[in-house]
């Protein structure tokens, strides 16, 4: 975020004020309290400070990756019971490792997929069975064909 001579320039500042990161902060107007002390640590440290910024490496493996995507297949599909059996990664990171290695898989439908639609007579003969009350609920549903919360 800050070049190298910026932050040459606040450590310098810093060790010429004596060390007093308030003075220090209010002259240059940057950086923070934490960044200003940690880079005069790793001065002291180095007698400098790296030029570039350290590049981090990747958090999981490519052989992990793999083995969370087969645990996923493996296991009914369900991202929460991969990341209880695993104890990684987070949701987002897994989901987007399962879209990457099958990119043809469809999204989750969640709720009901699709309702069979009745023809409208069979709607009306279930209403007036019901209310008729001549018959209870299961035996309207056995005569009409159908499971009894459908009614």
């Amino acid at each position: 975020m800050y070049s190298y001579e910026d932050r040459i320039r606040a450590v310098e500042l810093y060790i010429r004020l004596g060390k007093r990161v308030r003075a220090t902060i209010l002259q240059l107007g940057y950086p923070t309290k934490n960044a200003l002390k940690g880079w005069h640590r790793e001065y002291e440290k180095r007698l400098d400070l790296p030029v570039g910024f350290a590049v981090r490496g990747p958090k999981y493996s490519q052989a992990q990756k793999q083995a969370a995507v087969e645990y996923y297949l493996t296991h009914d599909r369900c991202i929460s019971a991969t990341m209880r059996g695993l104890g990684y990664p987070g949701r987002g990171t897994l989901t987007a490792w399962v879209r990457e290695a099958l990119p043809q898989a469809r999204k989750a439908i969640v709720g009901v997929a699709c309702r069979p639609s009745y023809p409208a007579a069979l709607k009306q003969a279930g209403v007036i069975g019901l209310c008729s009350r001549e018959e209870n609920a299961q035996a309207v549903a056995d005569k009409l064909g159908v499971c009894r919360p459908t009614l």
